[in-house]
């Protein structure tokens, strides 16, 4: 199963052909299951350019599978301990969210596909964090 970030959404969105945007491709047009977070339902709203476009993406993705933390409490503070993890190996993370995301991506046993950076740097700090790859030309 697939947690698909925001970024992939955006390269989708903007026809980049990147690897991420090319394997969502593929997991819509097998209809293979996927999920996103609440947090990459909103970031994915706030890029609509238009009121139709926001609502259709808002009927979209709403009726999509939602992956949460499985605890609230624990699962922002282990966010935050692997953003403190790479500080202290002199990694900065850009994105506080990126590592509630990748918390959440680990919680569920999820594949994260992705087209940030910042992911790259968790997965090195956290084993336990599985990154997708995307597809190549």
């Amino acid at each position: 199963m697939y947690l698909i970030d925001t970024s992939v959404w955006i390269d989708l969105f903007r026809q980049r052909d990147t690897g991420p945007a090319r394997m969502l491709r593929v997991l819509l047009d097998q209809r293979l299951p996927y999920g996103i977070t609440g947090v990459i339902y909103q970031e994915v709203l706030q890029g609509a350019n238009s009121e139709r476009d926001f609502k259709h993406l808002r009927n979209y993705l709403g009726s999509q599978r939602f992956y949460h933390p499985t605890d609230f409490v624990r699962s922002h503070a282990e966010a935050a301990h692997l953003y403190v993890r790479c500080r202290h190996q002199g990694i900065t993370v850009r994105s506080t969210i990126d590592c509630l995301i990748a918390r959440i991506a680990i919680e569920h046993k999820l594949l994260l596909l992705h087209n940030d950076n910042d992911y790259l740097h968790l997965a090195r700090i956290e084993p336990q964090l599985k990154l997708a790859r995307g597809l190549t030309p």
